[in-house]
């Protein structure tokens, strides 16, 4: 998670608050979405840690004062399976 994004340059610039962690699924399908607030103001400090597991959103928005998302991108990912060896 980044927030205090200035709107004028990219998410580099941003203060990083949790680890980005790439799609790695061990097993099955699994869904991944990226979801854009617009602060209405700097975060001083973080009011909690958020973690990864039954992490809120909608909560986390609220509680900060985001309003509704501006942008959100979802996509799936799955492992993929062993290459098989080609016949000649």
């Amino acid at each position: 998670m980044v927030t205090d994004v200035p709107g004028t340059t990219d998410a580099t610039f941003g203060r990083e608050v949790v680890d980005y962690e790439v799609p790695s699924p061990n097993i099955g399908i699994h869904r991944y979405v990226f979801v854009i607030y617009k602060q209405r103001r700097r975060f001083v400090e973080m009011p909690r840690q958020p973690e990864r597991d039954c992490f809120n959103t909608r909560l986390f928005a609220e509680e900060n004062g985001l309003g509704a998302p501006v942008a959100a991108v979802f996509f799936n990912a799955q492992r993929e399976t062993a290459a098989r060896r080609r016949l000649t």
